[in-house]
């Protein structure tokens, strides 16, 4: 390594750009524009460059650019065609006690490029500030590094003319459900997909990987973070990745590393177009895509980080520091640095790329990680800030889907339910209360203490009124904004919750400090795998019981459901809750299926089939309790194991752990809904309550391995005795479904029928035919 002399600023290019207000690169007729903010800068260079085959810097052609007007820095360029590489070099004052961190020996990435040329490579050449072999600085307050970072650094590339974008299927609402998954991980082992395709963007267009999610039927897939990313230098380090990819590089660049060898040698442009091909093909096999975006921090870390692009620029305005103290950063993500969104410069970077995305590459909707920290205005979160407001009214995104992970670590950071209409939320609330009643609070009750009332499940399953009901318009966001999930990419696969009591993390290399401690799991006896010859029969039967209990309870509870992909397949990351840097087989989907398995993705696609078909599993207002004009029942009513309306004390009682509810079908024009759930330990007698006079037919028991509804031989071994209705006969009126057939009016559970559940069980019933009594003999 080698310091290089001092660089003065380059004389000014001949041409202004055409319009200044237009960041980024932007071809012209004759040539292309370039348009950098960089406010506290005396001078900023364009830098063209010129590279061999192998991708080294063979020249570097420095123009001066003009400005700075509003802070932001210009160029026409007379020549530039698609594919030219750039970079920029910025000039200014050097007071790290000042935040101040001007270094132009840095070549940095154009914050707006929508491509990019090769990777950071970790080392001291990529610091603003001198720093030793262990990337330690090597004096505080920091020296300036002599070392050129050109050659070490990621480029930006000039993009040209684009194919058009099939568009998206524009899922309702309340018919979406979404799956989220890792491009890499999804299709890494998956047979059908070529191996030259295998864990890239086109591997995950392929008719094998479509066919899996459209047998499913989700609609909506989230992918992981997709934008270009550069990992931490601690994993680095350590010859470890940041997989997960929640370190960005680039806003607006999709990451190179998922597009295929063949795209990648092609260039850049290749790769940017292998993405947006990927998108019109699920486009076209009716599947939505939504990217899950990390603006809330940089890959740049904390005040000791590399310079890479934003921080070489103008530290001060897109970084969060402590008050009257600039040279110290104000970290509410845990990553070392966090976007100041006070800064209109901020504000503008994350629209713009955002209309980028769904506008030129025709994304559906985004899912913004640690999305409090985007309406903070400083240290305070305001629901009307306006990034959210500016994201809520744009009319390019108006008609996309906007998720927000309501939460990040600075001080009241927990927000869930308080971001502004159109936005929906992830509920961790419910996330936690599903857990603790199918799996922590049993496995309380198999050490003899109790487990929680039954409150909280009954909100979570009606569409959590309590924190969904409030807002700007009356009536709130309605249920359809809790986006409801169990298992995330952050925490335990739905196979773990139910194999581990604890956290296995030691393969992250952080001595197992690192993920949750607050997994509410139950091992059901045994801590992981089940070794051959131990008898471990009713334990592996009950596991993939709650199993069962976790995803129907999912996909009939009010709201928006997300399933973790590969839980439809039982996959495993052998206990690791925090999977963040695991580029290997804990985080890669193994698509060598035992028959359980199978069963299990069978079961899932019932189920999501079910909820697709009627209305009553997928209410878009919340439930008043009260008998809606033109109904004889409520909307929504809730029994205890007798049939008798839920009182207080049996709310409140946490040995209560049997329920029943009925949602009415005919707000919807639809069947009823009748869920019971035993969430006890032993089998228990249920008593059905009435509906609208007709009979109750069984479509799920989560006791069944595969699916089989209209059972009459399973009714028949569970009823315990025949309630009044059974004097009757069934007709089919009208409005009977076509999905009965096969069902016989005799062998149906009725209204006042006592039948047995088994422990820690669930069924879905909907409503038959009318009865109509006889007459006495």
């Amino acid at each position: 390594m080698s310091s290089t002399p001092e660089l003065q600023p380059a004389a000014r290019a001949d041409s202004d750009a055409s319009d200044r207000t237009r960041l980024g690169a932007t071809l012209t007729e004759d040539g292309a524009d370039f348009v950098v903010v960089a406010p506290r800068a005396d001078a900023v260079d364009l830098c063209l460059l010129e590279l061999d085959s192998n991708g080294a810097i063979t020249s570097e052609r420095r123009i001066g650019m003009h400005g700075p007007n509003r802070g932001a820095w210009s160029a026409h360029v007379p020549g530039v065609r698609a594919g030219q590489r750039y970079g920029y070099r910025a000039y200014g004052p050097w007071n790290p006690s000042e935040g101040l961190l001007f270094n132009p020996r840095k070549l940095l990435l154009d914050p707006y490029a929508r491509a990019i040329e090769g990777a950071p490579r970790l080392g001291p050449e990529l610091y603003a500030h001198a720093v030793d072999a262990d990337l330690s600085p090597t004096y505080v307050p920091f020296l300036p590094s002599e070392l050129d970072s050109a050659g070490h650094t990621a480029l930006g590339v000039v993009t040209g003319a684009q194919f058009p974008v099939v568009p998206g299927p524009r899922v309702p609402e309340e018919r979406t459900i979404i799956y989220e998954t890792h491009v890499k991980g999804f299709t890494h082992s998956m047979p059908g997909v070529p191996p030259e395709l295998r864990g890239t963007y086109a591997g995950l267009a392929h008719p094998a990987a479509v066919a899996h999610l459209r047998s499913l039927g989700v609609t909506t897939m989230e992918l992981l973070p997709v934008h270009a990313a550069f990992s931490e230098a601690f994993l680095l380090q350590r010859e470890r990745t940041n997989y997960w990819g929640y370190s960005t590089l680039s806003y607006f660049a999709p990451e190179p590393s998922y597009a295929t060898q063949a795209a990648r040698a092609a260039g850049p442009q290749a790769v940017l177009d292998e993405f947006r091909g990927m998108v019109s093909m699920l486009h076209e096999a009716g599947l939505e895509v939504i990217m899950d975006v990390v603006y809330n921090h940089t890959c740049e870390s904390g005040m000791d980080g590399p310079a890479l692009s934003l921080r070489g620029l103008d530290n001060l305005e897109y970084y969060l520091h402590a008050p009257y103290r600039p040279a110290q950063y104000v970290d509410v993500t845990g990553t070392g640095n966090t976007v100041d969104f006070r800064s209109t410069r901020a504000v503008q970077l994350v629209l713009d790329s955002l209309r980028y995305w769904a506008g030129d590459v025709g994304i559906d909707g985004f899912r913004f990680d640690l999305a409090v920290t985007l309406g903070r205005d400083a240290s305070e979160f305001q629901s009307r800030h306006p990034l959210l407001i500016g994201m809520a009214t744009d009319p390019v995104l108006q008609n996309t889907k906007l998720i927000a992970e309501p939460w990040d670590i600075g001080p009241g950071g927990w927000r869930t339910g308080e971001f502004p209409a159109p936005f929906h939320d992830w509920n961790d609330r419910y996330r936690g209360t599903v857990r603790s009643f199918w799996l922590h609070d049993a496995s309380e009750m198999s050490k003899g203490r109790p487990g929680n009332d039954l409150r909280d499940l009954a909100t979570r399953l009606s569409g959590s009124a309590d924190m969904f009901s409030y807002g700007e318009y009356p009536g709130g966001r309605g249920p359809l904004a809790s986006i409801n999930f169990v298992t995330a990419h952050d925490g335990f696969t739905l196979r773990d919750l139910v194999s581990y009591d604890y956290k296995h993390n030691l393969a992250n290399g952080e001595d197992n400090r690192d993920g949750t401690d607050d997994n509410r799991s139950w091992n059901h006896g045994f801590e992981g795998p089940l070794p051959e010859g131990m008898g471990g029969g009713p334990i592996e039967i009950l596991r993939r019981r709650s199993s069962r209990n976790v995803l129907a309870t999912l996909l009939v509870s009010a709201g928006t459901p997300m399933l973790l992909g590969g839980d439809e397949m039982g996959r495993t990351q052998d206990g690791n809750n925090n999977s963040y840097c695991q580029d290997s087989p804990i985080s890669w989907y193994d698509w060598n299926l035992t028959t359980w398995q199978r069963d299990l993705i069978a079961t899932t696609h019932f189920l999501i089939n079910l909820r697709a078909q009627h209305p009553v599993l997928r209410p878009t207002a919340f439930a008043s309790g009260s008998t809606p004009d033109g109904d004889a029942l409520p909307d929504l009513a809730w029994f205890r194991a007798n049939a008798d309306p839920m009182d207080v004390a049996a709310w409140h009682d946490p040995w209560t752990r049997v329920v029943q509810m009925l949602r009415s079908g005919t707000p919807m024009d639809d069947d009823d809904l009748l869920l019971v759930i035993n969430g006890s330990l032993s089998q228990e007698d249920v008593t059905l309550p009435a509906g609208h006079g007709t009979d109750w037919h069984l479509m799920w028991d989560s006791t069944w391995a595969v699916p089989r509804p209209h059972t009459s031989a399973f009714a028949l071994a569970h009823r315990v005795s025949r309630g009044p209705a059974a004097r009757a006969r069934a007709l089919h009126p009208a409005r009977a479904r076509a999905s009965r057939s096969g069902a016989t009016d005799c062998r149906q559970d009725r209204p006042g029928d006592t039948t047995t559940l088994d422990a820690l069980s669930l069924r879905i019933y909907l409503s038959g035919e009318i009865l109509i009594g006889l007459p006495e003999e």
